[in-house]
């Protein structure tokens, strides 16, 4: 029987229709067989509760560099157990929570101290601790997995140098933001670290806000999932931890201390693992009660009280510069013009100021001869100048699945992001505070722009410090901002200069909303 143009044509489209439904048979399979090996439903990865991480100056190589570097410090301050069965044992579990971690491929490593306290620290760039206290403390490898998935989430959102980012933007003054200090790259490491208390066990690393042991929460409570234990481990740690705390509260002092419990924390952990859905549990890495019996077969381990009693570690305080001696030139009635390297935008500023155009991103900072101040304790901060910078509001939150929250998360006003804004620079800035009835809202070069005043007392030069902040809003879902910094006796001076700079500020219309 003879088939006609149609009918052959009928046969390959349906031939062709039966390959690619195979195709895609075969392309679900291979997502059903990866979400089975993870212990995962495929349709619950959407569901998870979104995190994303911080402000953060420094590069995720960085992050290494000042892990390694505060590991080698942290190694020469505290005893690393050396015991081949214990360290082995942790080192698995490590493994296990590391190949379902998200984010950069940091190094992860990890290494058991020989004190009594219950705590477990991980510093940038994956260099973790864990006390043997903890281990000693925990039931089950699942608590202890899900204090070590917690540590391992602080690392991957890089918890840490955001810490650092703020602390070191409070202590070289705003300069950092549009890239003159220390925003040069890896070479510049050593310089922003010091600035903030140096490596080591350094508190800015390990000392999180609620927000941010909320966020290491989640994560760890995903990738408990992922890498086959339960996520409820989690929440029972945290709960024989607070037991112990009624018993021994010394023991758990240096732990609830960097790690402040946020509200509800279990109810939070178990509306997570709602959200996760199905998984499948794994055996564990190891004998975990045997490991314990390991551990008390050794003579007893020292607390930190006792090694920080054998140690003596105080510090003098910087001191700052007087306002007296801080002497600038006039500026200029002539005006030059930076235009930023992109073309995203151009100002004018007076020609006897000098740019000082961050390596990367959009941010300058332009200043006077003697503009920029050291301090007696060698640090630097802008005291003159302006700062120009791009912003994206609302980093660092936690973003629940629903409607409401994605709207929030999707939309918002310049109002609303200049206030965000405002507010990083002075969790950093702490001797700043908002002028009463200083916002304004105005419209410069076509654009709408609010702007508001921040004044205090400077801790570098001990008189009052002025800040004039402008935001713009970008199409791209983040803000350009100026500020506009000068010791508050001469603002009124500078005010003038200062206006014809933010008149002259121009966006790309490429970058324009």
């Amino acid at each position: 029987m003879s088939l006609t143009d149609g009918g052959r044509r009928s046969l390959k489209e349906r031939d062709k229709m039966a390959r690619l439904e195979m195709k895609r048979s075969k392309h679900t399979l291979l997502i059903l067989i990866v979400c089975f090996h993870l212990g995962l439903h495929p349709v619950d990865i959407e569901a998870q509760t979104k995190v994303k991480p911080g402000f953060n100056i420094f590069s995720e190589g960085q992050d290494v560099e000042i892990g390694r570097e505060s590991a080698a410090e942290v190694e020469r301050q505290m005893p690393i157990l050396h015991n081949n069965d214990v360290q082995a044992y942790v080192e698995q579990i490590g493994k296990r929570l590391v190949a379902v971690v998200p984010g950069p491929r940091f190094p992860y490593q990890f290494k058991v101290v020989n004190v009594s306290d219950i705590n477990a620290f991980a510093l940038p760039g994956g260099f973790m601790y864990v006390n043997r206290g903890l281990i000693e403390a925990a039931k089950s490898e699942g608590e202890l997995a899900g204090v070590m998935a917690h540590e391992i989430s602080h690392v991957a959102l890089r918890h840490g140098t955001n810490q650092a980012s703020k602390a070191y933007l409070a202590q070289a003054g705003l300069g950092v933001l549009g890239g003159l200090l220390g925003g040069g790259g890896a070479g510049s490491t050593s310089q922003i670290v010091g600035a903030v208390g140096g490596f080591g066990l350094n508190a800015v690393f390990l000392k999180f806000s609620r927000n941010a042991e909320e966020q290491a929460d989640i994560l760890g409570a995903q990738m408990l999932a992922r890498a086959g234990y339960d996520p409820m481990d989690m929440a029972s740690m945290f709960e024989t931890l607070r037991e112990q705390s009624g018993r021994d509260p010394g023991k758990l002092e240096q732990f609830f201390s960097s790690h402040p419990a946020p509200a509800n924390r279990a109810q939070r952990i178990r509306e997570e693992t709602k959200l996760i859905g199905s998984f499948r549990t794994r055996p564990p890495v190891g004998d975990f009660p045997e490991v314990r019996r390991e551990l008390q077969r050794l003579p007893a381990a020292p607390s930190m009280q006792q090694l920080a009693n054998r140690q003596s570690s105080e510090k003098g305080s910087p001191q700052g510069q007087s306002a007296g001696d801080i002497r600038i030139e006039r500026p200029s009635s002539r005006f030059a013009t930076f235009r930023q390297r992109d073309r995203a935008y151009e100002i004018s500023y007076p020609d006897n100021w000098r740019p000082h155009e961050s390596s990367s991103g959009y941010g300058v900072t332009i200043i006077p001869e003697g503009g920029v101040v050291r301090s007696k304790g060698g640090q630097e901060s802008i005291v003159f100048g302006a700062i120009i910078n791009q912003y994206t509001p609302f980093e660092g939150s936690v973003n629940r699945s629903t409607a409401r929250q994605r709207a929030r998360r999707t939309s918002w006003d310049l109002g609303e992001a200049t206030w965000d804004l405002v507010a990083q620079l002075l969790d950093s800035n702490r001797h700043l505070r908002v002028v009463d009835r200083s916002e304004r809202r105005q419209r410069i070069n076509g654009d709408d722009v609010v702007s508001l005043v921040l004044s205090g007392d400077s801790p570098i030069t001990g008189t009052e410090e002025r800040v004039t902040v402008y935001t713009r809003e970008l199409n791209n879902g983040t803000i350009m901002y100026s500020l506009f910094v000068a010791p508050g006796r001469d603002y009124r001076q500078l005010d003038s200069v200062f206006q014809k700079m933010v008149s002259s500020w121009k966006i790309s219309k490429r970058f324009s909303r």
